[in-house]
């Protein structure tokens, strides 16, 4: 017979006994031979998710600080979660700038284009490589900044109003507008002192999850 916690009564008083029954004790060490297991797992899951976490607070974090649309930061940002019997997770964060046609809604007026309130002046939105359009400019251009078209390289031998898109092999002075994404790199160092933190959390709660689980259903 399993018995638990009881009460006992007598003329003088009563007495309140606390313990574990059989049942409960038996699946107390069964449990304790399944904690390394149930800790593994409980592990694997808290990194994945703090590693979804970071993911989703260093996009809003970059989003916000340089106008950039959430999403075309998301692009940027690559998670490669715990598999199998590996103990860490990683997230990659591409810092190459990133196209300005990509940072939002793009709008070619008289004047030029206009995305994410920025506005490239004298410059045209066409597909001229790739399968989707791009916001260009002539580098010939008064309006030529290369402040706003980084990763363009500007041929001396031909003067300085001429450029060429050093991806594209040279064939035509034109340059794409970009956006550096160089000031994104303290947000990283921001979010990993909190990362920590919150890894703790996500592991006491999954760890709490297995037990649980467990428990119900033993």
């Amino acid at each position: 017979m399993s018995i638990g916690s009881y009460y006992s009564s007598s003329a003088s008083g009563g007495m309140l006994t606390i313990q574990s029954s059989a049942a409960d004790l038996q699946a107390f060490e069964d449990f304790a031979k399944l904690v390394p297991k149930a800790a593994a797992v409980a592990q694997r899951r808290a990194i994945n998710k703090t590693l979804g976490w970071l993911r989703t607070h260093i996009a809003r974090a970059v989003g916000r600080e340089e106008r950039i649309a959430v999403a075309a930061v998301r692009q940027r940002l690559r998670s490669y979660p715990v598999a199998g019997r590996a103990a860490s997770g990683k997230l990659w964060f591409g810092l190459n700038a990133i196209e300005s046609s990509r940072i939002g809604r793009a709008r070619q007026n008289g004047k030029g284009v206009s995305v994410a309130g920025r506005r490239y002046q004298g410059a045209f939105l066409k597909q001229v490589y790739g399968t989707k359009p791009d916001i260009w400019i002539r580098t010939a251009s008064k309006h030529f900044n290369s402040g706003d078209y980084p990763d363009t390289t500007v041929s001396p031998s031909r003067g300085a109003s001429s450029g060429w898109v050093a991806e594209n092999d040279g064939r035509f002075p034109l340059a794409k507008a970009k956006v550096s994404l160089e000031h994104a790199r303290p947000h990283f160092d921001e979010w990993v002192k909190r990362a920590h933190a919150r890894l703790l959390e996500i592991l006491q709660q999954e760890l709490n999850f297995e037990f649980q689980k467990y428990l119900k259903g033993a």
